[in-house]
Protein backbone atom coordinates (compact mmCIF):
# COMPACT_ATOMS: atom_id res chain seq x y z
CA UNK A 1 0.00 0.00 0.00
CA UNK A 2 2.70 2.47 0.96
CA UNK A 3 4.69 1.74 -2.36
CA UNK A 4 1.50 2.32 -4.40
CA UNK A 5 0.25 4.86 -2.42
CA UNK A 6 -0.98 7.70 -4.78
CA UNK A 7 -2.96 4.93 -6.43
CA UNK A 8 -4.62 3.68 -2.85
CA UNK A 9 -5.71 6.90 -2.36
CA UNK A 10 -7.37 7.71 -5.08
CA UNK A 11 -9.38 4.68 -5.29
CA UNK A 12 -10.28 5.34 -1.90
CA UNK A 13 -12.28 7.78 -3.14
CA UNK A 14 -13.90 6.14 -5.71
CA UNK A 15 -16.56 4.21 -3.40
CA UNK A 16 -18.73 5.57 -0.54
CA UNK A 17 -17.47 1.44 1.08
CA UNK A 18 -13.72 2.77 1.21
CA UNK A 19 -13.87 5.15 3.95
CA UNK A 20 -11.74 3.04 6.23
CA UNK A 21 -9.51 2.53 3.28
CA UNK A 22 -9.72 6.86 3.25
CA UNK A 23 -9.64 7.48 6.81
CA UNK A 24 -6.13 5.27 6.87
CA UNK A 25 -4.74 7.18 4.05
CA UNK A 26 -5.83 10.40 5.53
CA UNK A 27 -3.83 10.16 8.80
CA UNK A 28 -1.33 8.83 7.22
CA UNK A 29 -1.12 11.75 4.66
CA UNK A 30 -1.30 14.48 7.88
CA UNK A 31 2.09 12.81 9.16
CA UNK A 32 3.37 11.97 5.68
CA UNK A 33 1.80 14.61 3.51
CA UNK A 34 5.49 14.72 0.82
CA UNK A 35 3.99 11.05 0.12
CA UNK A 36 1.71 12.27 -2.72
CA UNK A 37 2.52 16.23 -2.82
CA UNK A 38 5.87 14.90 -4.05
CA UNK A 39 5.06 12.17 -5.98
CA UNK A 40 5.46 11.99 -9.55
CA UNK A 41 1.33 11.61 -10.06
CA UNK A 42 0.55 14.24 -7.74
CA UNK A 43 -0.30 16.64 -10.61
CA UNK A 44 -2.97 14.23 -12.08
CA UNK A 45 -4.88 13.58 -8.63
CA UNK A 46 -8.60 14.62 -9.16
CA UNK A 47 -9.72 17.87 -8.27
CA UNK A 48 -11.62 16.43 -4.78
CA UNK A 49 -8.58 15.10 -3.57
CA UNK A 50 -6.60 18.06 -3.78
CA UNK A 51 -9.53 19.51 -1.98
CA UNK A 52 -8.94 16.93 0.58
CA UNK A 53 -6.24 17.19 0.96
CA UNK A 54 -6.36 21.17 1.52
CA UNK A 55 -8.79 20.47 3.93
CA UNK A 56 -7.05 18.29 6.40
CA UNK A 57 -6.92 20.20 9.60
CA UNK A 58 -4.00 17.79 10.87
CA UNK A 59 -2.17 18.37 7.60
CA UNK A 60 1.61 18.45 9.14
CA UNK A 61 2.72 20.94 6.13
CA UNK A 62 3.54 24.88 5.81
CA UNK A 63 0.74 26.91 4.52
CA UNK A 64 3.10 28.36 1.74
CA UNK A 65 3.75 24.68 0.95
CA UNK A 66 0.16 23.86 0.42
CA UNK A 67 -0.14 27.11 -2.02
CA UNK A 68 2.60 26.59 -3.85
CA UNK A 69 1.74 22.74 -4.46
CA UNK A 70 -2.08 23.93 -5.19
CA UNK A 71 -0.31 26.31 -8.09
CA UNK A 72 1.54 23.34 -9.50
CA UNK A 73 -1.87 21.47 -9.46
CA UNK A 74 -3.43 24.19 -11.13
CA UNK A 75 -0.68 25.27 -13.91
CA UNK A 76 -0.27 21.38 -14.53
CA UNK A 77 -4.15 21.12 -15.82
CA UNK A 78 -2.95 23.87 -18.56
CA UNK A 79 0.33 22.80 -19.34
CA UNK A 80 0.39 25.70 -22.02
CA UNK A 81 -0.13 28.30 -19.34
CA UNK A 82 3.66 29.38 -18.11
CA UNK A 83 4.77 28.85 -14.63
CA UNK A 84 5.89 32.48 -14.37
CA UNK A 85 3.32 34.83 -13.15
CA UNK A 86 4.79 37.67 -15.48
CA UNK A 87 4.63 36.02 -18.77
CA UNK A 88 0.89 35.24 -17.94
CA UNK A 89 -1.99 37.47 -19.61
CA UNK A 90 -5.19 38.38 -18.60
CA UNK A 91 -7.03 35.54 -20.18
CA UNK A 92 -4.44 33.07 -18.65
CA UNK A 93 -4.97 34.43 -15.08
CA UNK A 94 -8.74 33.84 -15.79
CA UNK A 95 -8.16 30.28 -16.74
CA UNK A 96 -5.78 29.86 -13.54
CA UNK A 97 -8.21 31.33 -11.46
CA UNK A 98 -10.96 29.21 -13.23
CA UNK A 99 -9.27 25.79 -12.23
CA UNK A 100 -8.64 26.70 -8.44
CA UNK A 101 -11.67 28.55 -8.00
CA UNK A 102 -12.64 25.32 -5.32
CA UNK A 103 -9.12 25.67 -3.58
CA UNK A 104 -8.37 29.07 -3.39
CA UNK A 105 -11.25 29.66 -0.37
CA UNK A 106 -9.64 26.79 1.34
CA UNK A 107 -6.14 28.25 1.27
CA UNK A 108 -5.06 30.14 5.06
CA UNK A 109 -4.00 33.04 3.36
CA UNK A 110 -4.12 34.95 6.76
CA UNK A 111 -1.16 32.60 8.52
CA UNK A 112 1.15 33.37 6.32
CA UNK A 113 3.78 35.94 6.88
CA UNK A 114 3.76 39.49 4.99
CA UNK A 115 7.09 38.42 3.41
CA UNK A 116 5.24 35.23 2.26
CA UNK A 117 2.49 37.11 0.51
CA UNK A 118 4.59 39.58 -0.89
CA UNK A 119 6.90 36.50 -2.66
CA UNK A 120 4.34 34.09 -2.94
CA UNK A 121 0.62 35.44 -2.94
CA UNK A 122 0.74 39.06 -4.74
CA UNK A 123 1.90 37.94 -8.45
CA UNK A 124 -0.83 35.70 -8.20
CA UNK A 125 -3.40 38.66 -7.19
CA UNK A 126 -5.31 38.35 -10.13
CA UNK A 127 -6.67 34.93 -9.48
CA UNK A 128 -8.13 36.19 -5.84
CA UNK A 129 -11.45 37.12 -5.51
CA UNK A 130 -11.57 40.93 -5.05
CA UNK A 131 -12.60 41.05 -1.85
CA UNK A 132 -10.92 38.66 -0.48
CA UNK A 133 -7.28 40.21 -1.79
CA UNK A 134 -8.46 43.66 -0.67
CA UNK A 135 -8.91 41.78 2.85
CA UNK A 136 -5.28 40.37 2.63
CA UNK A 137 -3.56 43.53 1.63
CA UNK A 138 -5.27 45.28 4.57
CA UNK A 139 -4.51 42.81 7.00
CA UNK A 140 -0.77 42.39 5.93
CA UNK A 141 -0.27 46.14 5.68
CA UNK A 142 -0.65 45.74 9.29
CA UNK A 143 2.11 43.67 10.94
CA UNK A 144 3.74 43.54 14.30
CA UNK A 145 7.57 43.45 14.16
CA UNK A 146 8.21 40.05 13.79
CA UNK A 147 6.66 40.00 10.29
CA UNK A 148 3.33 38.24 11.41
CA UNK A 149 -0.36 39.42 10.43
CA UNK A 150 -1.89 41.46 13.04
CA UNK A 151 -4.75 39.06 14.77
CA UNK A 152 -6.48 37.85 11.70
CA UNK A 153 -4.99 33.90 11.40
CA UNK A 154 -6.21 32.79 14.24
CA UNK A 155 -9.35 34.05 14.05
CA UNK A 156 -10.37 32.53 10.31
CA UNK A 157 -11.49 29.88 9.55
CA UNK A 158 -12.15 27.83 6.73
CA UNK A 159 -15.80 27.22 4.95
CA UNK A 160 -16.49 23.68 3.81
CA UNK A 161 -18.18 25.13 0.66
CA UNK A 162 -18.22 24.48 -3.38
CA UNK A 163 -20.09 27.80 -4.01
CA UNK A 164 -19.14 30.60 -1.30
CA UNK A 165 -16.43 31.99 0.44
CA UNK A 166 -15.85 32.64 4.07
CA UNK A 167 -16.27 36.51 2.95
CA UNK A 168 -20.07 35.20 2.10
CA UNK A 169 -20.37 34.14 5.31
CA UNK A 170 -19.23 37.30 7.07
CA UNK A 171 -21.58 39.61 5.14
CA UNK A 172 -24.39 37.33 5.66
CA UNK A 173 -23.70 37.01 9.26
CA UNK A 174 -23.93 40.92 9.27
CA UNK A 175 -27.31 40.37 8.03
CA UNK A 176 -28.10 38.02 10.62
CA UNK A 177 -27.23 41.20 13.02
CA UNK A 178 -29.22 43.56 11.12
CA UNK A 179 -26.13 45.31 9.84
CA UNK A 180 -25.18 47.13 7.00
CA UNK A 181 -22.25 45.71 4.58
CA UNK A 182 -19.98 48.75 6.36
CA UNK A 183 -20.84 47.89 9.68
CA UNK A 184 -18.31 46.38 11.82
CA UNK A 185 -18.98 42.56 13.10
CA UNK A 186 -18.84 42.08 16.78
CA UNK A 187 -20.61 39.17 17.31
CA UNK A 188 -19.18 35.92 14.98
CA UNK A 189 -20.88 32.97 13.90
CA UNK A 190 -19.42 29.33 12.39
CA UNK A 191 -21.46 28.28 9.36
CA UNK A 192 -21.74 24.25 9.67
CA UNK A 193 -22.52 22.46 6.47
CA UNK A 194 -25.43 19.63 6.97
CA UNK A 195 -26.45 19.32 3.50
CA UNK A 196 -24.98 19.21 -0.13
CA UNK A 197 -27.03 18.29 -3.39
CA UNK A 198 -23.96 16.73 -5.18
CA UNK A 199 -22.89 14.84 -1.44
CA UNK A 200 -26.04 13.95 -0.09
CA UNK A 201 -29.04 14.09 -3.18
CA UNK A 202 -30.86 16.60 -4.13
CA UNK A 203 -34.25 14.72 -3.38
CA UNK A 204 -36.78 17.01 -0.89
CA UNK A 205 -36.89 13.53 1.00
CA UNK A 206 -32.92 13.96 1.91
CA UNK A 207 -33.83 17.34 2.98
CA UNK A 208 -36.80 16.88 4.88
CA UNK A 209 -34.72 14.29 6.63
CA UNK A 210 -31.79 16.20 7.84
CA UNK A 211 -33.26 19.81 7.96
CA UNK A 212 -36.21 19.12 9.62
CA UNK A 213 -36.37 20.97 12.78
CA UNK A 214 -33.20 22.86 12.50
CA UNK A 215 -33.31 26.65 13.68
CA UNK A 216 -30.94 28.67 11.99
CA UNK A 217 -30.11 27.86 8.62
CA UNK A 218 -28.68 29.67 5.66
CA UNK A 219 -29.38 28.19 1.93
CA UNK A 220 -27.27 28.43 -0.54
CA UNK A 221 -28.33 27.85 -4.20
CA UNK A 222 -25.78 27.99 -7.36
CA UNK A 223 -27.57 28.28 -10.61
CA UNK A 224 -26.98 26.42 -14.10
CA UNK A 225 -24.59 27.95 -16.77
CA UNK A 226 -24.12 31.16 -14.63
CA UNK A 227 -22.06 32.66 -11.76
CA UNK A 228 -25.42 33.79 -10.12
CA UNK A 229 -25.37 32.82 -6.34
CA UNK A 230 -29.26 32.85 -4.50
CA UNK A 231 -30.34 32.25 -1.17
CA UNK A 232 -32.25 32.49 1.93
CA UNK A 233 -32.05 32.64 6.16
CA UNK A 234 -34.57 31.16 7.95
CA UNK A 235 -34.35 31.59 11.76
CA UNK A 236 -37.20 29.15 12.46
CA UNK A 237 -37.55 24.72 11.78
CA UNK A 238 -38.53 23.65 8.47
CA UNK A 239 -41.00 21.35 8.87
CA UNK A 240 -42.66 18.75 6.43
CA UNK A 241 -46.61 19.58 6.40
CA UNK A 242 -48.21 20.52 3.20
CA UNK A 243 -48.45 23.91 1.59
CA UNK A 244 -47.67 25.39 5.77
CA UNK A 245 -45.92 28.21 5.97
CA UNK A 246 -42.79 29.52 8.77
CA UNK A 247 -43.81 32.93 10.47
CA UNK A 248 -40.93 34.91 11.13
CA UNK A 249 -40.31 38.96 10.09
CA UNK A 250 -36.15 38.03 10.99
CA UNK A 251 -35.86 35.70 7.37
CA UNK A 252 -34.15 37.40 4.63
CA UNK A 253 -33.26 36.59 0.52
CA UNK A 254 -29.93 37.57 -0.89
CA UNK A 255 -28.21 37.00 -4.30
CA UNK A 256 -24.54 37.35 -5.80
CA UNK A 257 -23.77 37.82 -9.25
CA UNK A 258 -20.75 36.04 -9.12
CA UNK A 259 -18.19 34.99 -6.38
CA UNK A 260 -15.70 37.73 -7.23
CA UNK A 261 -17.32 40.72 -6.39
CA UNK A 262 -19.31 40.89 -2.90
CA UNK A 263 -20.46 44.53 -3.32
CA UNK A 264 -23.03 43.15 -6.15
CA UNK A 265 -25.36 42.08 -3.71
CA UNK A 266 -29.11 42.11 -3.22
CA UNK A 267 -30.49 41.89 -0.03
CA UNK A 268 -34.48 41.33 0.10
CA UNK A 269 -35.81 41.44 3.36
CA UNK A 270 -38.84 39.86 4.80
CA UNK A 271 -42.15 42.09 3.98
CA UNK A 272 -45.06 39.50 5.35
CA UNK A 273 -44.01 37.03 8.31
CA UNK A 274 -47.09 35.47 7.76
CA UNK A 275 -45.55 33.84 4.48
CA UNK A 276 -41.90 33.92 5.17
CA UNK A 277 -41.12 30.11 5.04
CA UNK A 278 -42.48 27.95 2.94
CA UNK A 279 -42.80 24.02 3.46
CA UNK A 280 -43.79 21.44 1.55
CA UNK A 281 -42.79 17.79 1.67
CA UNK A 282 -42.06 17.68 -2.16
CA UNK A 283 -39.57 20.84 -2.16
CA UNK A 284 -36.25 21.43 -0.91
CA UNK A 285 -35.63 24.93 1.15
CA UNK A 286 -38.11 27.41 -0.19
CA UNK A 287 -39.39 30.79 1.15
CA UNK A 288 -42.21 33.10 1.14
CA UNK A 289 -45.30 32.81 -1.26
CA UNK A 290 -43.19 31.91 -4.50
CA UNK A 291 -40.06 34.33 -3.97
CA UNK A 292 -37.92 30.86 -3.74
CA UNK A 293 -39.13 27.67 -4.99
CA UNK A 294 -36.85 24.83 -4.98
CA UNK A 295 -37.80 22.06 -7.02
CA UNK A 296 -35.43 19.58 -6.38
CA UNK A 297 -34.74 15.79 -7.69
CA UNK A 298 -31.94 13.79 -9.06
CA UNK A 299 -32.56 14.27 -12.70
CA UNK A 300 -34.92 17.29 -13.22
CA UNK A 301 -33.70 20.28 -11.01
CA UNK A 302 -35.56 23.12 -12.36
CA UNK A 303 -37.01 26.34 -9.73
CA UNK A 304 -38.54 29.08 -9.22
CA UNK A 305 -38.41 32.70 -8.13
CA UNK A 306 -40.47 35.44 -8.23
CA UNK A 307 -40.94 38.61 -5.79
CA UNK A 308 -44.13 38.15 -3.72
CA UNK A 309 -43.74 37.96 -0.04
CA UNK A 310 -39.99 39.55 0.09
CA UNK A 311 -39.23 43.31 -0.37
CA UNK A 312 -36.92 43.47 -3.24
CA UNK A 313 -36.49 40.71 -6.48
CA UNK A 314 -33.50 39.02 -5.88
CA UNK A 315 -33.24 38.39 -9.49
CA UNK A 316 -33.44 40.45 -12.91
CA UNK A 317 -35.61 37.75 -14.45
CA UNK A 318 -38.77 35.97 -12.47
CA UNK A 319 -39.09 32.63 -13.31
CA UNK A 320 -37.53 29.16 -13.62
CA UNK A 321 -34.02 28.25 -13.19
CA UNK A 322 -32.05 25.34 -13.07
CA UNK A 323 -29.89 24.52 -9.99
CA UNK A 324 -25.87 23.24 -10.32
CA UNK A 325 -25.74 22.63 -6.90
CA UNK A 326 -27.06 23.42 -3.34
CA UNK A 327 -26.07 23.84 0.46
CA UNK A 328 -27.53 24.05 3.52
CA UNK A 329 -25.66 25.57 6.48
CA UNK A 330 -26.38 25.53 10.24
CA UNK A 331 -25.43 28.93 11.87
CA UNK A 332 -23.53 28.63 15.07
CA UNK A 333 -23.50 32.07 17.10
CA UNK A 334 -19.69 31.78 18.93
Amino acid sequence: MEQNFTLIYRTSFENDSFLELQKYCNDLMSKEPDRIFNSLSFTSIPENILISLIQNENLQMNEVQVWEHALKWGHAQNQELSTDPTNLSKNDFYILKDTLRQCIPLIKFYNFTSKEFLEKVLPYKKILPKDLYKDLLRNHLSVHPDNKPIGKSKLRKNIDSKIITLQHTELISKWINGLQITDKLNSTYEFKLILRGSRDGFSPKKFHEICVNRFYTVSIIKVKDSDEILGGYNPITWNSNINSYGVTNNSFLFSFKNNDNLEDHILSRIKDGNFAIFNNPNYGPSFGNGDIILSLNNLYRSSSCIKNSYKESIRETDGDFFIEEYEVFLVIKN
